[in-house]
């Protein structure tokens, strides 16, 4: 969340960003900037009859040791009408403060000055392409024919097991998808990540810490009975791992990844663009994660674009990497890069990584903060991005790659596969 004092410094500013990302709720800003100097008031007249307690108090002790009992007594009558006054103010004190953080909660992060302005995708701007768009002869199929065909993904299955969205991987397709997962993997420890294998449930803590609730509750799986979420990004929990943390400024960056299925409802998903692996309930995922001090995070955020580039550039793909307009940035992003891959059957480009740097966002939820050589605290700079999301990916290879006689595998999967093709 945005730090009140950010607010109350650059409030002007900070709407004018918030407009970038078509925020309309701009008086908010205002509400907790006044909440918050409520707050302050109520603080100061707290400390004022919390120290006059405490002197009164010192002073009966005097009184009576003198023989002074009138005035002993007239000094615990102020103490008595002062306590009456202090438990009010505690609980002023604590709905508002409780008031101030549900309205932060509400206010997404600002986007940085290279954001564009925009609302929809179609205003997002390229930075660079790469890969060469391949030329498939005219009986080429989408990928889910190619499933059906080789027997890689069942959908129906998944629809009877559980429903729409939930496919079944089998045979060589469920080798393929664990061979892309180890591969990915392999392939960010080797860039100094550190690999975790998270929890596949968050509680609301964790959720609240890296911004997915409240923006994103009802796109959430939750089990009320634990007040658990399915994680809908191996993020969540991973980046997590550093909530309440005070870390030493040697110990930055940090540099974590991680495999993970993801659970996202995609409510009011439909329609052509949902069908095959285009869009599931349940995916898996390899995910990068950086945590760094501030005059770092625009050099890292860089660096891991251009690592998940190197990375779609080994699958031999065709691919392009926009900066996201404001009005399709995520909640908690102050920018972002996505990258597509294109698909040649579909002929369509397919969203299969996005890159954010949150700055300070996450850090202020989670309390995440590093004390710097002189001893004064900080709070730390997160950035994650997707290293890569398999369905698209999957679907691409699948359908740029066929041939009259099976499916060629780009040379980096092959001894993974443990072949050529299917």
């Amino acid at each position: 969340m945005l730090q009140i004092q950010v607010l109350k410094n650059n409030t002007e500013q900070v709407k004018q960003l918030l407009q970038v990302k078509n925020f309309t709720q701009l008086h908010l800003v205002d509400e907790v900037i006044a909440l918050d100097d409520d707050r302050k008031k109520t603080q100061t007249q707290l400390d004022e009859l919390l120290a006059t307690v405490n002197q009164a108090s010192k002073e009966i002790g005097k009184l009576m040791a003198a023989g002074q009992k009138q005035q002993a007594e007239e000094a615990k009558t102020q103490v008595a009408n002062a306590k009456l006054q202090i438990e009010p103010l505690k609980a002023s004190l604590t709905e508002l403060e409780q008031s101030i953080e549900s309205i932060l909660f509400q206010i997404p992060n600002t986007p940085t000055p290279e954001v564009p302005t925009g609302k929809t995708p179609e205003e997002n701007v390229e930075v660079r392409a790469g890969g060469v768009k391949p030329t498939l002869a005219a009986d080429a199929v989408p990928h889910w024919d190619l499933a059906k065909k080789y027997n890689l993904i069942d959908f129906e299955l998944g629809n009877k097991v559980t429903g729409s969205g939930f496919p079944f991987y089998i045979g060589k397709g469920a080798k393929l998808q664990r061979s892309l997962i180890q591969y990915f993997l392999d392939f960010n420890t080797q860039a100094g990540y550190l690999e975790y294998l998270p929890p596949f449930m968050v509680n609301t803590a964790s959720a609240f810490g890296t911004g997915q609730l409240p923006d994103k509750e009802g796109q959430m799986y939750h089990m009320p009975a634990d007040d658990f979420y399915m994680i809908p990004t191996a993020e969540v929990p991973v980046t997590n791992v550093y909530r309440d943390v005070l870390l030493k400024e040697a110990e930055l960056p940090k540099k974590m990844t991680a495999y993970s299925p993801c659970f996202r409802r995609e409510a009011g998903s439909y329609g052509k663009d949902v069908r095959g692996l285009n869009r599931l309930h349940q995916f898996e995922k390899v995910e990068i994660i950086q945590i760094v001090k501030p005059s770092e995070s625009n050099t890292v955020l860089l660096e891991m674009v251009e690592h998940v580039e190197k990375l779609i550039q080994s699958l031999e793909l065709p691919y392009r990497i926009l900066r996201l307009c404001g009005g399709d940035m995520g909640f908690a992003s102050a920018i972002t890069y996505d990258f597509e891959v294109y698909s040649a059957a579909q002929q369509k480009w397919l969203e299969v990584s996005s890159v954010s740097n949150f700055e300070s966002y996450q850090a202020n939820r989670m309390k995440c903060r590093y004390k710097d050589a002189d001893g004064k605290n900080h709070l730390v700079h997160t950035l994650n991005g997707s290293s890569l999301a398999l369905p698209r990916i999957m679907a691409t290879l699948l359908e740029n790659n066929q041939h009259t006689d099976g499916i060629t595998l780009p040379k980096v999967l092959q001894s993974y596969f443990g072949a050529e093709q299917i």
